[in-house]
């Protein structure tokens, strides 16, 4: 698998990104557990097909872009394709000794995103650290470790560990990027509304933001036509996710306001068959608002 990773990896991004939107478009009509959940979710932000179906070839993408993200030559740099937004607030805080976690919803290419803050700020303030969750499937597992930790990425596994790991690494002044949309195992997360309907939503970040006073940025890379980018970061200090007077209960809601917002302005770029409606095993039934029978694909 490693081998063929590699091979793919020497095809024309664009070629794959092609192939890709094929392959979503497949999944789409052949999978209907897929369909209803993608309806399910743009009905409950209010949307309509119209609004959304690119992100029907936007997650086939995001598929055929994993050889290239992952196995490429390390001379072929992420920003080579990316047209990128101002960052000076992020080197300022870094500057500063400070923290910065990159809140990075499932919009856009976020694997481009992490390697992109690699690239440009690794070799003067060392390496972003993230979490990530070992896969279920070794042959998986392999290529995530094999691959992805490029030059200036360190992956630490979504352990107590690691997580020590990374809350060093803030308070020393480091940086790292944080899926904040994506389901938290039982007794890390809290109920907090998304888009109509409670949803379990991680407290990690804002735990980390409140222990370390780490500047929060949200950030997203838009794909763009010719198989380029455009990645953009905001500063949301205004909006208090990392003040140690809100609960965590607090803190979720307006993160995941926040990502509300990205995701209504960029519908056709964000990861709409995920089930953000998951909840962790042994947990009581959350009712939520959600009516997946009122769901058309005819909007």
């Amino acid at each position: 698998m490693i081998r063929i990773f590699r091979l793919l990896s020497l095809v024309p991004l664009r070629w794959m990104q092609t192939v890709g939107a094929l392959v979503g478009w497949i999944v789409w009509f052949s999978s209907t557990s897929y369909r209803k959940q993608f309806l399910i979710n743009i009905k409950s932000a209010g949307l309509s097909w119209s609004q959304t179906k690119g992100a029907v070839s936007a997650a086939g993408k995001m598929l055929g872009e994993i050889p290239w993200l992952w196995a490429r030559d390390e001379s072929k740099r992420a920003l080579d394709r990316t047209l990128l937004g101002d960052i000076s607030f992020i080197e300022r805080a870094l500057n500063e000794k400070r923290g910065v976690i990159v809140l990075a919803p499932h919009l856009g290419s976020w694997e481009l995103g992490a390697q992109l803050l690699g690239e440009i700020l690794g070799p003067k303030y060392g390496d972003l650290v993230a979490l990530y969750r070992p896969a279920r499937k070794a042959w998986v597992d392999e290529l995530l470790i094999k691959f992805r930790g490029r030059e200036h990425l360190t992956f630490v596994p979504t352990s107590l560990a690691g997580v020590r790991a990374l809350l060093r690494h803030l308070k020393s002044g480091g940086f790292t990027a944080i899926l904040p949309d994506q389901v938290p195992p039982k007794g890390l997360g809290v109920w907090a509304p998304f888009f109509g309907r409670d949803v379990y939503t991680m407290t990690l970040l804002p735990k980390l933001a409140q222990q370390t006073g780490a500047l929060i940025v949200l950030g997203w890379c838009e794909r763009l036509p010719g198989a380029r980018y455009k990645c953009t970061f905001k500063d949301l200090s205004s909006l208090g996710i990392g003040d140690k007077s809100r609960t965590l209960q607090d803190a979720a809601a307006i993160m995941n306001k926040a990502v509300e917002g990205l995701v209504l302005e960029f519908p056709d770029q964000y990861l709409w068959g995920y089930n953000r409606d998951k909840q962790p095993r042994d947990l009581p039934i959350h009712a939520t608002n959600t009516k997946p029978n009122e769901v058309s694909g005819n909007d």
